[in-house]
């Protein structure tokens, strides 16, 4: 039986070997993405050694290769998919012109008077003039804490800790923090109908928006912005003091109530209105417009002036919007701030250009465009400007859809023992250009009789009676100032008739060759 068993056993044994297997089909995991065919293929001498069980299927077929494949469920990305932008790549040609902060100061020390005399549009005097501006800038910029960067219409703004901002440190003052409330006005005596509804601005800064490299056009807390003072614009004037200048030849001019002689075409002309009282300060609601300046050594502006003593004791505080191309750079209207303390002299100095205004808030910047501008028959764009004297500082505030926002203040200490360190005695509100050979539009380019969406307006006039936090306003009781009356003339509505507006004015006119 044994003997039996064994041959049978020997018999089966020797079947199998002699039976050829067919190797099990290995199935491949279903994929959205074809397998890549491997470095290592499969072998197809390999025998399967003989086993007395069915080889189960293998749940994967492949083995591990250099190119794994992905899961399944992980579909592979197409090959012609963009990379999406980092950090670290590399700047294009917009962004490769961006000049830090650091990197505009050295480029400053390195400065020399060939490197800018013979650029377009430079105008400086000489070698020692242009040493006196780079003197300037270093003196300036000594000091400050630069926190981040923004760049509008190509005009750079840094914005900069508030302590170390050059108008406390280089006339050794306190920062004051708190500033005082805005005056309003009262409905009393205020009767009629408003012209129209204009549309409030927004600052920029508010807006949310970044600038051409990325950077967010807005400013932190404990911040303001500071619009950079550099040797490109500053060599556009003969000298720095032409640079401080209302003016471009370094001049200034404050409105005269007169009629002018008969054939005499000054460089600057006026549409305003004004009030001889005693003030500390006033108001008003300005309408933008971008009016057409031809030559870039002129400006044209509306405004509201501030102003005491007689003489070379004139002291002004101002403040509205300009369009002053070889200041500025472009065609389009800045908020602007201006002083002087003698009379245009040597005291003087638009925005943050000197040691001057200190500014405590960092919404709003000074030499900034608008994104909206008013047009004829269209949307009247526009924003409100009150000055406050307040325990011996000038205070700027500004407004647009929002509430009033204290901006920063002139010292007292500016005006010395003059009448603006105490108060002021004039207020008046319109229009001022000046020209060579063609005098530029005023306002829109309309003369005031256009009226409403035709002609520049400024409502909501009135002035501050008292030295107090917060206060009522009295409305203004104004006089015409038409010294040239071919070219821009003005319009003034009381408050008894101004309705919602209160006390306004049309103003304006489109210059032209007769008149310069």
């Amino acid at each position: 039986m044994r003997l039996r068993i064994l041959f049978v056993t020997s018999l089966l044994l020797l079947i199998v070997a002699c039976t050829p297997t067919t190797p099990t089909p290995t199935p491949v995991p279903p994929t959205e993405t074809p397998v890549p065919a491997t470095e290592t293929p499969l072998p197809t001498d390999t025998a399967v050694p003989p086993t007395e069980t069915p080889v189960p299927p293998t749940e994967t077929a492949v083995p591990p290769t250099e190119t794994p494949v992905p899961p399944s469920d992980t579909p592979v990305p197409p090959t012609d998919t963009a990379v999406p932008p980092t950090e670290t790549l590399e700047p294009t040609d917009t962004q490769s012109d961006f000049i830090p902060f650091d990197e505009f100061l050295q480029s400053v020390r390195d400065a020399s008077f060939d490197d800018y005399a013979q650029r377009d549009g430079a105008e400086v005097r000489d070698a020692d003039a242009f040493e006196e501006m780079r003197q300037h800038i270093l003196t300036m910029y000594d000091g400050v804490e630069q926190v981040s960067t923004f760049v509008v219409d190509g005009q750079y703004f840094d914005c900069i800790t508030v302590e170390s901002q050059p108008s406390l440190r280089l006339q050794d003052l306190e920062l004051v923090r708190d500033a005082p409330q805005n005056t309003i006005f009262s409905d009393e005596g205020v009767e009629g109908e408003a012209p129209g509804e204009p549309e409030a601005l927004e600052s920029p800064l508010l807006l949310g928006q970044t600038d051409p490299y990325g950077n967010p056009i807005s400013c932190d807390d404990g911040t303001i912005p500071m619009a950079r003072i550099t040797l490109e614009v500053m060599t556009r004037f003969a000298t720095l003091d032409a640079f401080f200048g209302k003016d471009v030849d370094g001049s200034g001019e404050y409105p005269q109530e007169e009629q002018l002689p008969e054939g005499d075409n000054p460089d600057h002309m006026y549409a305003a209105a004004r009030q001889n009282v005693r003030n500390f300060g006033g108001n008003s609601w300005l309408n933008l417009w971008n009016p057409n300046v031809p030559g870039d050594r002129d400006f044209s502006l509306s405004q509201q002036w501030y102003a005491g003593g007689e003489g070379d004791g004139l002291q002004t505080v101002e403040g509205g919007w300009q369009l002053y191309h070889k200041k500025y750079g472009d065609d389009r209207a800045r908020l602007f701030i201006f002083y002087t303390a003698d009379n245009y002299d040597k005291k003087k100095c638009y925005n943050l250009d000197c040691a001057a205004f200190v500014q405590t808030n960092n919404h709003w910047y000074l030499g900034g465009p608008w994104t909206n501008y008013s047009s004829t028959g269209g949307t009247q764009w526009g924003f409100e400007m009150q000055w406050k004297y307040f325990r011996g500082n000038w205070w700027l505030f500004l407004r647009g859809p929002g509430a009033y926002e204290a901006v920063g203040y002139y010292p007292g200490t500016l005006y010395g023992s003059g009448q603006l360190s105490r108060s002021a005695s004039e207020i008046t509100y319109g229009g001022e250009v000046t020209g060579r050979d063609t005098m530029p539009a005023m306002g829109s380019g309309a003369f005031s009789d256009q009226g409403w969406q035709r002609a520049a307006f400024q409502h909501t006039i009135f002035y501050i009676p008292r030295d107090e936090d917060d206060g009522v306003g009295v409305w203004a009781d104004l006089f015409e100032i038409e010294p040239n009356p071919d070219c821009y003339t003005i319009d003034i509505t009381p408050a008894s008739r101004g309705g919602s507006w209160g006390t306004y004015i049309f103003f304006g006119g489109p210059g032209g060759d007769d008149c310069g």
